[in-house]
């Protein structure tokens, strides 16, 4: 976990009111909603994220 991602405790109380997509849970949707935060902290452009976040078209 990288320094500003949510916490255990945090995550439980959002994801239950993350939308479901088509077919159920969005896989990596910690992740997608932590690479989100940490584009809008740092001011970013989606393609330099880094590498722990996955790739920037996912």
């Amino acid at each position: 976990m990288a320094r500003g991602d949510l916490t255990d405790e945090e995550w439980s109380l959002i994801e239950p009111h993350l939308p479901l997509g088509e077919r159920g849970l969005i896989p990596d949707l910690r992740q997608q909603f932590n690479a989100a935060m940490w584009r809008f902290r740092i001011g970013s452009r989606w393609r330099d994220l880094p590498a722990e976040y996955g790739p920037c078209w996912s």
